[in-house]
């Protein structure tokens, strides 16, 4: 199957570079192509993307004095069969700040995320989402953390 795709896009490649063909049907070709590379390069990643597991997807730090930073890290696993890049890691507010690697994990190797949670200026019970975003099959995964603030002494 990927032979047949590769002689078509070589044929659409030679089609698209004849000068004697009108600049339209060659923009048209030119289309073609991209959409048979792009699907053939979707078929490969499926088949051999990481896959990004989270040992835990959620931490309860508890009750916590308003002031109190603490901090989490997660431990994640790529279970996929080839590299696993996390691109960014997104917090829903100032108080939460994510620490992750900045290098490929390789597949069946582990990882953590740090996330520090800082509660000055915050009251009652506190839900913080953190995403992850990755190249991985699911490209965005989620981790929670709680917290109750107390008032400070």
């Amino acid at each position: 199957m990927l032979h047949k795709k590769t002689d078509s896009s070589a044929l659409l490649l030679e089609m698209t570079m004849d000068k004697n063909k009108p600049i339209a049907l060659r923009l048209i070709l030119l289309l073609a192509l991209s959409i048979t590379f792009n699907v053939s390069a979707q078929d490969i990643s499926k088949e051999t993307a990481p896959v990004l597991q989270l040992e835990e997807s959620t931490f309860d730090f508890g009750d916590l004095k308003q002031g109190d930073k603490v901090s989490h890290e997660f431990i994640l696993k790529n279970d996929g069969k080839s590299p696993l890049v996390i691109s960014n890691v997104i917090t829903t507010c100032g108080c939460t700040a994510p620490e992750w690697p900045k290098t490929p994990i390789a597949p069946k190797q582990s990882a953590t995320i740090k996330i520090a949670f800082d509660s000055r200026g915050r009251a009652g019970v506190q839900n913080k989402v953190i995403t992850i975003i990755s190249n991985a099959k699911t490209p965005q995964g989620r981790i929670r953390i709680k917290a109750n603030v107390l008032p400070k002494d």
